[in-house]
């Protein structure tokens, strides 16, 4: 068990290091995609299945080890396949990437910090096995919780994988069609922060306050009795 926790906690480690030593962040920018767009689009038209593929695994590897460059590789899904296609694709992979990072989180951490704080996460693990859906949902609709964070920490919880996978799945699409509906506009685009305008910003968080509205009615009514 623990050669294993070591062997993972070792290629993360070592993907990182590739991905900086290589200068693959170079490529993750808004620029470097607006210049190589033609090039990409080529690509895909004379391999699309290899490309696809190629893609999937890229952005399924990023969001499982959080890597920087969701966001441009969000915008490349929308441009090269499409706003409706693109969001399928990258949901898709941005929750199985999601999925491997929260059981890594659980398979490294988790035993070791329940034994440690076992107090103090029995009442928070509780609390959460409540309200999953509520809880999950608010942190994946408003775009200020950063991503690996939310899976790092859901993966200490007692979340079943399926429930995390599920509600990441719907919590993340509307940020992702955003964004891949903005990728099919790529020459109009100037920055990526033109794309979270402040309104945005705002519609999602109130989206996720909705979402916690089951959870705070359970503890009323509970509360009342």
């Amino acid at each position: 068990m623990k050669y294993t926790k070591f062997f993972i906690i070792a290629a993360i480690v070592g993907l990182f290091v590739v991905f900086y030593m290589l200068g693959f962040n170079k490529y993750l920018s808004l620029e470097a995609l607006q210049t190589n767009r033609e090039a990409l689009n080529t690509l895909y038209h004379e391999h699309r299945v290899a490309f696809t593929g190629a893609f999937m695994l890229i952005y399924i590897i990023s969001a499982a080890i959080s890597l920087p460059g969701a966001t441009i590789l969000t915008l490349t899904g929308g441009f090269i396949f499409g706003p409706l296609p693109g969001s399928g694709i990258v949901i898709v992979s941005a929750t199985i990437g999601a999925s491997l990072a929260f059981l890594v989180a659980r398979f490294i951490l988790r035993n070791t910090l329940e034994k440690k704080y076992e107090r103090n996460l029995k009442k928070f693990n509780e609390g959460i096995a409540k309200n999953a859906w509520s809880y999950l949902l608010f942190l994946r609709l408003v775009p200020l919780f950063p991503f690996f964070l939310i899976n790092i920490v859901m993966g200490l919880t007692r979340v079943p994988l399926r429930t995390f996978a599920l509600v990441s799945f719907i919590g993340m699409y509307p940020g992702t069609f955003v964004y891949t509906l903005a990728g099919g506009q790529l020459a109009t685009i100037h920055s990526v922060k033109d794309i979270a305008s402040p309104r945005l910003i705002g519609a999602f968080t109130l989206l996720g306050c909705f979402a916690l509205i089951p959870g705070i009615y359970k503890k009323l009514k509970g509360a009342k009795k």
